[in-house]
């Protein structure tokens, strides 16, 4: 555990500064995700991890003030700081909010820690990975453009040429991955022209949620510094595959590190898909409050572009579009892969907060283990090419089709206040209400070519 007597503080110090660290940031989060902090000379170290730096959150997006409150501070997470490593003069260290001394309920940090602990009093901790999928890309006259020529396959998928024509860049991200201790297992071409893939190894659920904001800070700056844009969008080509982030979840005994959802040989297991009965209630938890969590998972308008079975793409788009679970199949929101041991939610999408979709995911599954909610069969078919009537049959239920829809299902469903409060979710409702709005009384290029000559 990090010190943080006096005595403590100034060592830290000492030894930031004998790595040649000049400035700290303490980099909490907006209501999108988006770090946001000062910068401290190491020299002032002792104040700043303290939580001397104070914040206007009238000035930012969802942190639920207005202009005559009083200030916020940031409070660093010292035991998980980062040394940039393409400015190792500089320690970033993920952030707390706090007001008043006390830990700030509209800070999505804070409310994921909350659950963490709750998860931790029943006995469990929780594994989290996240997906990080990303398009590299130009940007010109306010379009999104591939920038090289040759990738242009209809199914680019694990590509081998296109990947390495690209192969300077995506080393140097893989490169920095591991220099900085997450274990790297995967990277590919994935399924867009010019999009690719990073996996690393899984995590506790904080550590991996902080390791995600990180790694969208580091591709944007080494992308950049290949004269391209890391995009995040959920769907930034109408006609090719989407963005995820998907949540790849189990939760461990805390005593002894083990997976409490890996069903060992010959322990039972009601549905054959490698879960055991702990495994199948938190997904039930999932899908009890599915409709809800996927306006965390997918926040933005752009969001729900990606959550479609086809539209303008020559085959399916991979993304689930149904509150639903099931084996390998990924036309369920909520997939066990073929090892078991583990569940994925699907609708997540890279443009997510891992911290308030974080907190209200682990919520829905403590609260399934703790009612013992079963999730129904598992479904198996290919529920893109079934009916509605078909669909309803086997109770399964659509996601939402908008961020309007989801924001909806968001407030209509008491569980999310539940978890994050009042406060926490009063802001997220507005404020992705009023993103759904200014979309909404925007005119487009498509409704001018489509309208203005028509009548």
């Amino acid at each position: 555990m990090t010190s943080t007597t006096p005595a403590g503080l100034t060592a830290i110090k000492e030894d930031l500064i004998a790595k040649g660290v000049k400035y700290c940031i303490g980099a909490y989060v907006d209501i999108h995700g988006v770090p946001k902090g000062k910068v401290v000379p190491v020299n002032h170290f002792e104040s700043f991890a303290q939580g001397s730096e104070l914040y206007t959150g009238y000035a930012l997006d969802g942190l639920g003030q207005r202009p005559n409150d009083d200030e916020l501070s940031s409070v660093p997470d010292l035991s998980r700081g980062v040394q940039l490593p393409w400015q190792p003069e500089v320690m970033w260290y993920p952030a707390d909010l706090a007001f008043h001394g006390q830990p700030y309920e509209v800070s999505t940090r804070v409310a994921f820690g909350r659950v963490l602990e709750q998860a931790r009093s029943m006995g469990f901790g929780f594994n989290l990975g996240i997906e990080c999928e990303v398009y590299f890309v130009k940007q010109e006259e306010g379009r999104l453009v591939v920038p090289n020529a040759d990738d242009n396959l209809m199914k680019s998928c694990y590509d081998v040429k296109r990947f390495m024509d690209v192969y300077g860049l995506v080393d140097r991200i893989a490169t920095t991955i591991n220099g900085l201790g997450w274990d790297l297992y995967s990277l590919d071409h994935e399924d867009g022209n010019s999009q690719f893939e990073f996996d690393f190894k899984f995590a506790d659920g904080l550590t991996m949620a902080d390791r995600y904001v990180f790694f969208r800070f580091l591709a944007k700056k080494l992308a950049a510094d290949a004269g391209l844009l890391a995009t995040f969008m959920p769907k930034p080509f109408a006609d090719k595959t989407g963005n995820g982030a998907h949540f790849n979840m189990s939760l461990s005994d805390l005593e002894t590190g083990r997976n409490l959802f890996k069903a060992a040989p010959g322990e039972a297991d009601a549905y054959g898909l490698g879960l055991t009965g702990l495994g199948y209630s938190f997904i039930a938890g999932i899908l009890k409050h599915g409709r809800a969590l996927c306006a965390a998972f997918a926040p933005t308008v752009n969001s729900y572009k990606r959550l479609i079975r086809r539209g303008a793409m020559g085959y399916y788009s991979w993304a689930p579009v149904f509150n639903s679970f099931g084996t390998n199949n990924r036309t369920n929101s909520v997939r066990v892969p073929m090892a078991g041991g583990r569940c994925e939610s699907r609708n997540a999408d890279s443009s997510c907060n891992p911290y308030l979709a974080g907190a209200l995911v682990l919520a829905a599954g403590l609260e399934g283990v703790r009612d013992g909610l079963l999730p129904g069969q598992p479904q198996t078919e290919n529920l893109y090419e079934l009916t509605d009537a078909q669909l309803a049959e086997r109770g399964v239920q659509p996601l939402p089709r908008t961020l309007a829809e989801a924001v909806q299902a968001f407030e209509d469903d008491p569980f999310t206040e539940q978890v994050l409060g009042s406060a926490l979710k009063k802001e997220f409702i507005e404020y992705k209400r009023a993103e759904w709005e200014e979309y909404h009384l925007t005119i487009s290029p498509w409704e001018v070519q489509k309208y203005a000559s028509l009548f």
